[in-house]
C-alpha cells in the first residue's frame, strides 16, 4: 500500500472510530468530542484559546467541536504511521488520556470515558488493515458520518427532554412587565431586556451538563459555622429580582458578548449571614459540577459593597441549561469570567490558598471590572438623499450606571445623544440621535461616560489579560 493511500485509509478509519465512540457516549448522555474540546480549553496555550474565541465568535463552540473531530482523525492518521507493534500501546495511551479527561467532569464522565475507549478499540481494529481502495475508504467515512448523525439525534432528543424538565420547575420571578424607556421599538435597536435565546453563551464546555432539578442541592461549606444544603424551592423563597447587564471579558468593541436581563437570585449577603463565615475565611469559591471554580474576595461580598447574587432565574423563567441551570453566581459590574460561574453545586468559604481555573491559564488573580462601553446597533441614512441619519445603540457602565453617551463623525467633535430611561444603574441603557450628514462615506464612533466620571477607553486592546478597549466604529454612506 502506498504511503498516501495508507494515510487516507487511516483518516477514514479515524472518522469511523470517532463516530462509533460518539454514539456509545451519546447513548449514555455524553460526548467524546466534548471531552477533547474541554481538554483543549484546559491545556492549550492561552494564545491558542484566545485565537479560537476571536475567530469563532458566536460559533466558537461549534468550531471547538470541529477542531476536536479533526484532531481525532489526525491522531488516527498518526497512529497509522507507527510500526504495527506500537499501534496498540499508542491507541491504549490515547484512550486512557481521553477517558481521564472525561472522568474529570462530574456529569458526563462515565459516558465520555466509555466513548473514548470505544473510539480507541475501533481505531485499533481498523488500523490492522486500513482500507486501500476507494470503496473501503468511502465505507468507513460513510459509517462514521452515519454514526455521528445518530449520536447527534440522541443528544438532541435528550436535550429536549431535559429542557422540558427544567421548564417544569416553574416561574422564577414576578413576570412583571418591563418598564418603558421612552424609545419604543426602534428597528434594529436592542431591546431593554435580552431574550434568553439571544443572550450570549461563553464557557469552557461544548454543551451544558444535565442536572436533575429534584436531586440538586446547593452546598455551602468550608470555613463556616453553619454548613447549609439548599434546594431550588429553598432558594426561591429568598430570591429577589434585579436588572443588570452581563458582559464577557471577550466583548470587544461592537461585538455581541453582552446582554441585559431581569435576573432572579438570592443576595450573597443573605446566604453568608445564614452560614456565618469563620474568621479565617477570606474567599468565596463557586464550584461548578464540571470542576470549574471562580473565587472572589469575601469581605466586599459579605458587606454588600459588591452586590453579588446566586441567580436561579432569568426573565421570569428558570435559568436555561446553557445559562447555568440550576444556579450561577453573578456580581454585576465584574466580567462574567470572574463572577459568572454556571452549574453551581457548591459555595465554599476558604482562605487565600485557593487557586482559580483562570489563574492557572495566565489571567490576573484580581477580579476584572467591566469597562464602560457603547455599542452602535443602528446607523441608517434615508434613501431620499436628505442626509438625515439615525444612529442608536446601547451603553453600559456597571455598577455606577451611564451618565452620558456621545458620538462623533469622521473624528470631529463629540456630540451628546438622547438617553432612554434607566432600568437600573447596573443595566444597560439605550440611546439614539439623528445627524445630518453630507454625501459620501462617514465613520461614526460612540463612547460612554459612567456616573463615576470614567470615560470609555479609546485605545484598542485585546481581551487578554485586562479586558478589551477601543471604540465601536461603523461606516455609513449618504
Amino acid at each position: 500500500m502506498s504511503g498516501k493511500r495508507r494515510l487516507v485509509g487511516a483518516a477514514a478509519v479515524g472518522l469511523g472510530a470517532l463516530g462509533a465512540g460518539e454514539l456509545i457516549a451519546a447513548s449514555r448522555g455524553g460526548s467524546v468530542l466534548d471531552g477533547i474540546g474541554r481538554l483543549a480549553a484546559d491545556y492549550a496555550p492561552v494564545q491558542v484559546v484566545e485565537a479560537m474565541v476571536a475567530q469563532g465568535g458566536a460559533h466558537d463552540k461549534e468550531l471547538t467541536r470541529l477542531g476536536a473531530a479533526v484532531s481525532a482523525v489526525a491522531e488516527a492518521t498518526a497512529l497509522a504511521l507507527l510500526p504495527p507493534r506500537l499501534r496498540t500501546p499508542a491507541a491504549a495511551v490515547l484512550a486512557a488520556g481521553t477517558a481521564a479527561t472525561a472522568l474529570r467532569g462530574a456529569n458526563r464522565s462515565v459516558a465520555g470515558a466509555a466513548g473514548a475507549v470505544a473510539t480507541a478499540a475501533v481505531m485499533r481494529a481498523g488500523l490492522r488493515r486500513p482500507p486501500a481502495d476507494l470503496g473501503g475508504v468511502a465505507l468507513w467515512a460513510a459509517a462514521g458520518a452515519g454514526l455521528f448523525a445518530a449520536a447527534e439525534t440522541l443528544v438532541r432528543r435528550e436535550d429536549r427532554r431535559y429542557r422540558e424538565r427544567v421548564r417544569r420547575v416553574g416561574p422564577m420571578g414576578s413576570h412583571a412587565p418591563v418598564p418603558e424607556d421612552g424609545f419604543g421599538a426602534e428597528p434594529g435597536l436592542s431591546p431593554l431586556i435580552t431574550q434568553a435565546s439571544k443572550f450570549y453563551v461563553a464557557d469552557v464546555n461544548s454543551r451544558p451538563p444535565r442536572i436533575e432539578p429534584e436531586q440538586w442541592r446547593l452546598s455551602i461549606s468550608g470555613k463556616v459555622a453553619h454548613p447549609l444544603r439548599l434546594s431550588l424551592p429553598d432558594l426561591a423563597e429568598q430570591a429577589v429580582e434585579f436588572d443588570a447587564v452581563m458582559v464577557c471579558v471577550h466583548n470587544t468593541a461592537g461585538s455581541g458578548r453582552s446582554g441585559n436581563a431581569r435576573w432572579f437570585g438570592v443576595p450573597l449577603t443573605a446566604l453568608l449571614d445564614h452560614a456565618v463565615p469563620d474568621s479565617g475565611a477570606t474567599r468565596l469559591v463557586s464550584r461548578a459540577v464540571d470542576g470549574y471554580t471562580i473565587s472572589l474576595p469575601l469581605a466586599p461580598l459579605r458587606t454588600g459593597e459588591w452586590p453579588g447574587y446566586l441567580v436561579i432565574g432569568m426573565n421570569g423563567e428558570p435559568l436555561p441549561p446553557e445559562h447555568g441551570f440550576p444556579a450561577r453566581v453573578f456580581v454585576p459590574g465584574i466580567y462574567g469570567q470572574y463572577s459568572g460561574a454556571k452549574w453551581i453545586t457548591a459555595l465554599e468559604l476558604t482562605d487565600d490558598s485557593h487557586v482559580d481555573y483562570w489563574w492557572k491559564r495566565g489571567w490576573p488573580a484580581d477580579p476584572l471590572w467591566v469597562r464602560p462601553q457603547a455599542r452602535i446597533d443602528v446607523a441608517s441614512c434615508g434613501a431620499s438623499g436628505s442626509g438625515k441619519c439615525t444612529v442608536a445603540g446601547v451603553a453600559w457602565a456597571p455598577p455606577q450606571g451611564v451618565s452620558a453617551v456621545e458620538i462623533r463623525v469622521d473624528e470631529t467633535e463629540w456630540i451628546p445623544v438622547e438617553l432612554g430611561a434607566e432600568l437600573a444603574p447596573s443595566a444597560w441603557r439605550r440611546w439614539r440621535t439623528v445627524v445630518d450628514l453630507p454625501p459620501g462615506d462617514h465613520a461614526i464612533q460612540a463612547r460612554v461616560t459612567s456616573r463615576s466620571g470614567q470615560i470609555q477607553d479609546p485605545v484598542t486592546r485585546p481581551p487578554f489579560p485586562l479586558g478589551p478597549g477601543g471604540l465601536h466604529t461603523v461606516t455609513v454612506t449618504v
